[in-house]
């Protein structure tokens, strides 16, 4: 009976703000998380951090996506906002302990979820990087998220070197909850309204399917500067043209994209004894967002005149398409529980471009354009087996072990042709403004494959000593094979302190985006002289390329890590938690995507580059060795205040810094280090998100009020231009919402976000492209939309 026990290591205080105490969880419900797969674990006895989130504290929090809600309820997990850096307005990065977004791994129910197609290529956290869309998944179907922060490559696999991301869907057998939440910004953008729905259905004695369908819509929000340049060409006799006083000049959209998601999620199983059950999940999910890219004058060489007299903004309008389904079945055999279980999922991101034009084409050229689709899809089968043995000091010893095969495959299908040629038009630029259309020459689909096989070992071996082993072998079909281990414990000094430490190495397969995307596109740069816009072509080219291979370019390899962590975990019998975790993580051979190299940087590259349709190339190369150090702070509080109700106080904090340790480039280009990793990309890597960061957070539950009162703190961060670096200032931001129970079933709650409307700082005067850049177009980390109000309504039965 004791692997039928369903409680497994769970954080040490429960690091998220509003977190229960140890005493509440395993009081309300034993829950299974992810770091272990030992039983007869409490809340308090992790020898890793994790923390839970409950779908209460998620709603607390007023945001409508999931990975903003996330950010402000998890202080290591960071959402920065992005604005004007194409397809990632409508798929934006986020980051686990200050590392790289495709360094964390996402599970949804315990079981690996598919990545995006998108790659981001602008000046976003992360570039080069592609993530897990976590706002594919609707808030309203989740029951809680468990972020493990630790590395845990050996447990998992691939990803894992940042921590373990685990959403857990809702699993009712019986009733419900519909939901509509609206509100808007204090400058009267931004409306939004979220619809949501979630319906429990026992379809048999021991059977249940949970339903939950969400629509989610949200308008642009805008905070651009009025574009003081002049606007149209002179007249004939050289006097400026009447229309310039009368021409709307807030002309850029800098902000929030307008938004339309609709999910429909599952979550069912059919439990035919005790010891053997047939489960499944997932859901679809359907986004069209439209954000806008840089203004194009009137008088600008890429505008044409007879199509668009006032000058255009080229809108990015990418449709993105989700899916996901997971079935298994878990049984014993003899004195083994085993669990098999086969995974699909897919993520198509359409380049649709709108408001636009291909200049070469003239006056005949489409204005709206379909420049191509990315998609990713993953296979995943697995089967994992665990049982006890008898072991020393009369205790037990978890043995698990498993194997996997998962089948990676993507897929860049080309634009319609007036997207990415270059016509005759007065030697106009070629290409649809805003986003150039993916070509046939982009066009790829392609598969890898990779096997792994790992085995752990979990054992209490006495009240106060805990450890835990583990040990993984992946191969991959393109690159060959890694191991990775890890190795943990915990020991209690006393009933109230422990100390716990772990020490792993971990690794990340190049994903088949960084692998396999390709693209040549139109880039504009500055005429030093006129101040006009000069296209050049830029490719980015891929691991199979000549190109790369002309240049000297390697085959991608796994990114290694070598992780240490070090904590202490304090409880008390008066309702108090802490937590305190140091770590630190050794990144070998990182993967960057480079700046570019241009054809007239030497001969030799030029004559590498002659027979492309590109003046500069860049590529994803294993450059860069980084060391990132952190600390982790917990403190939560459970206070009875008697007939006043109670209070749950919360304090988290979290610091953590990267430097780069080496860069290693290939020869033929080792005196292009400015050109391929440059002080701008090493500022955004190292310095481009706040390295402190923490909360403050009060719940108040009186009758059947509660109130939520939570201090968001974001350290200064730094940001390299191509002139200069510019530092951001700390800020504290202030939300406030509450909570009245009208009946039994009918929740009434109104809530402020940014309470008093801070912002980020503004832009240098000389940095802020003529005043129309008002606030950093990246890395901020809580946006700049000022101060949101929200009311909410909710029905449970």
């Amino acid at each position: 009976m004791k692997n039928k026990i369903a409680i497994l290591t769970i954080g040490a205080s429960l690091v998220a703000p509003h977190a229960m105490a140890a005493a509440e969880i395993t009081k309300v419900e034993r829950i299974q998380v992810i770091g272990s797969r030992i039983a007869l674990r409490t809340a308090t006895d992790s020898a890793v951090p994790v923390d839970i989130i409950t779908a209460e504290q998620l709603e607390a929090t007023g945001m409508s996506e999931t990975a903003k809600a996330l950010q402000f309820a998890a202080p290591s997990y960071n959402f920065p906002f992005s604005s004007i850096t194409d397809g990632s307005d409508a798929v934006r990065p986020a980051s686990l302990r200050g590392m790289s977004p495709d360094q964390t791994l996402v599970l949804v129910n315990g079981k690996r979820r598919h990545g995006s197609a998108l790659v981001h290529l602008g000046g976003t956290t992360g570039k080069g990087s592609s993530n897990v869309d976590l706002n594919a998944i609707p808030m309203t179907a989740i029951k809680r998220i468990e972020i493990l922060r630790d590395g845990a490559a050996a447990l998992y696999g691939s990803d894992a070197i940042a921590g373990v991301i685990n959403v857990v869907l809702k699993d009712s057998a019986q009733g419900g909850s519909i939901s509509l939440q609206t509100g808007q910004t204090y400058e009267g953008d931004g409306e939004q309204i979220r619809v949501g729905i979630n319906q429990g259905i026992s379809f048999s004695e021991d059977g249940f399917v949970n339903l939950t369908f969400e629509a989610h819509q949200k308008n642009s929000t805008n905070r651009a500067g009025l574009d003081p340049r002049q606007q149209y060409p002179l007249l004939q006799d050289g006097s400026l043209d009447p229309r310039e006083d009368s021409f709307d000049r807030l002309n850029h959209h800098v902000g929030d994209s307008d938004y339309n998601n609709y999910s429909l999620f599952l979550n069912g199983a059919q439990i035919f004894s005790d010891d053997s059950k047939l489960y499944a999940f997932g859901g679809v999910s359907s986004r069209n967002s439209t954000s806008g890219a840089f203004y194009r004058r009137a008088k600008d060489s890429r505008n044409i005149i007879e199509t668009y007299p006032d000058g255009f903004l080229p809108q990015i309008s990418p449709e993105i398409i989700d899916y996901s389904l997971v079935t298994g079945y878990e049984f014993d055999l003899g004195q083994w529980s085993l669990d098999a279980s086969a995974g699909y999922g897919s993520n198509s991101f359409q380049y649709r471009v709108v408001n636009t034009l291909n200049a070469s084409l003239g006056p005949t050229s489409p204005t709206s354009f379909d420049a191509g689709t990315l998609s990713n899809y993953e296979t995943n089968l697995n089967l994992d087996a665990s049982t006890y043995y008898d072991f020393l000091n009369e205790s037990d010893i978890l043995v698990a072990m498993g194997i996997s095969w998962r089948d990676s495959r993507y897929q860049i299908e080309s634009g319609q042709q007036e997207s990415y040629i270059k016509g005759d038009y007065q030697d106009k630029a070629g290409a649809s403004q805003g986003f150039g259309g993916f070509s046939k020459g982009s066009e790829i689909d392609i598969n890898r494959q990779n096997t792994g096989v790992y085995l752990s070992l979990e054992n209490q071996i006495s009240d106060d000593f805990y450890w835990a082993m583990a040990l993984r072998y992946e191969h991959y079909s393109d690159f060959g094979g890694n191991t990775s281990w890890k190795i943990s414990g915990r020991y209690d000094i006393t009933d109230q302190l422990a100390i716990r430490a772990s020490t792993d190495t971990g690794f990340r397969a190049p994903s088949v985006q960084q692998l396999y995307f390709t693209n040549v596109s139109t880039f504009f740069d500055p005429d030093p002289i006129t101040g006009e816009f000069v296209p050049r072509e830029s490719g980015t080219f891929n691991s199979l390329s000549p190109i790369t291979k002309g240049l000297g370019v390697e085959a991608l390899m796994p990114e290694i890590s070598h992780s240490y962590s070090l904590g202490l975990v304090f409880t008390s019998s008066y309702g108090l938690t802490a937590s305190l975790d140091m770590y630190q993580i050794d990144l070998d051979d990182r993967i960057i995507l480079s700046g570019s190299v241009d054809s007239d940087s030497s001969e030799e590259i030029a004559a590498i580059l002659a027979d492309t349709n590109a003046d500069s190339a860049r590529f994803f190369l294993n450059a860069i060795d980084s060391r990132t150090r952190g600390v982790d702070l917990v403190l939560s509080q459970q206070l009875d205040l008697g007939s006043l109700g109670d209070l749950e106080t919360n304090l988290s904090f979290s610091y953590n810094q990267t430097e780069v340790q080496d860069i290693h480039l290939p020869s033929i280009l080792s005196g292009q280090q400015e050109d391929l990793f440059d002080h701008q990309e090493e500022v955004n890597m190292t310095e481009g998100t706040p390295h402190n960061k923490g909360n403050i957070g009060f719940t108040h539950r009186y009758d059947d009020f509660t109130t939520n009162l939570r201090f968001s703190y974001f350290g200064s961060y730094t940001i390299g231009y191509s002139s200069t670096d510019v530092t951001y200032g700390d800020k504290w931001t202030t939300d406030i919402s509450m909570r009245y129970q009208a009946t039994a079933g009918l929740a009434l709650s109104a809530g402020v976000q940014n309470l008093f409307d801070v912002y980020p700082d503004k832009r240098p005067e000389d940095n802020n492209f003529n005043g129309i850049f008002v606030y950093p177009l990246t890395n901020s980390p809580f946006g700049f939309n000022g101060g949101y109000y929200y009311v909410e309504a909710k029905y449970t039965y």
